[in-house]
């Protein structure tokens, strides 16, 4: 069986920049060292290049935009990062919708700079049509429970199973990740049985005092 993912979006926290950000990536090199598991870190753009020079950790970016190098001011591309050293990019999470065709832009742009793409998804028809696109995951998160300290892996599974079902039934190739409230190895247990190749969570590991403590909790029932 594969290892699971676990993928720490470190969002723009206060927590999650300079000094603080390198202490989450050290705590997921050591953590996915420790357990198999594999974890990576969304850092903000700037600690892309460092933290994916220092560290064994795959690094995604939190987002880019569907626009190609050129005349453009203010938009993150896919080259960049790629460039920064990101392995993969977020597209479409909760707090940077796009319309569905900035969505098959960014992941064309993103396939031509050889990112893995994880498309964010908030329910099981928009899971459904995110595989259509064939991302390499769709990651299921209902917005209302992000940064709740509820987790879905408890408060909806069924929201989990459904959508691994819809993704499998257009395209069986795509991996499904859940997140919203993931905090526990409780919470990737359940995530795991309900057929998800792992989690993206947040708050719960960057906002931790000690991140690789969350961690080698999140990996204990594995």
């Amino acid at each position: 069986m594969a290892p699971p993912i676990i993928l720490i979006n470190c969002k723009v926290y206060a927590e999650g920049i300079g000094p603080r950000a390198h202490e989450i990536a050290e705590a997921a090199e050591m953590v996915a060292e420790e357990s198999g598991a594999i974890i990576g870190v969304a850092p903000v753009f700037t600690e892309i290049h460092p933290i994916s020079h220092h560290y064994e950790v795959p690094v995604y970016a939190q987002h880019i935009d569907a626009v190609a190098p050129g005349a453009h001011t203010g938009h993150v591309i896919a080259a960049a990062v790629r460039l920064a050293g990101a392995r993969g990019t977020l597209i479409n999470h909760s707090e940077r919708r796009l319309t569905l065709a900035d969505i098959e832009g960014a992941l064309r742009a993103a396939r031509g700079s050889h990112l893995e793409t994880v498309i964010c998804t908030n329910n099981e028809a928009t899971t459904a049509a995110a595989a259509v696109l064939g991302p390499d995951y769709v990651a299921i998160e209902p917005p209302e429970l992000i940064g709740s300290g509820i987790s879905v892996a408890k408060a909806d599974p069924e929201i989990i199973r459904r959508s691994v079902a819809a993704a499998r039934k257009v395209n069986p190739e795509v991996k499904v990740l859940t997140g919203a409230g993931i905090q526990s190895g409780e919470c990737l247990k359940t995530a795991i049985e309900l057929g998800t190749a792992g989690v993206l969570l947040a708050s719960s590991v960057v906002k931790a005092p000690d991140p690789a403590a969350v961690l080698r909790d999140l990996v204990s029932l594995l």
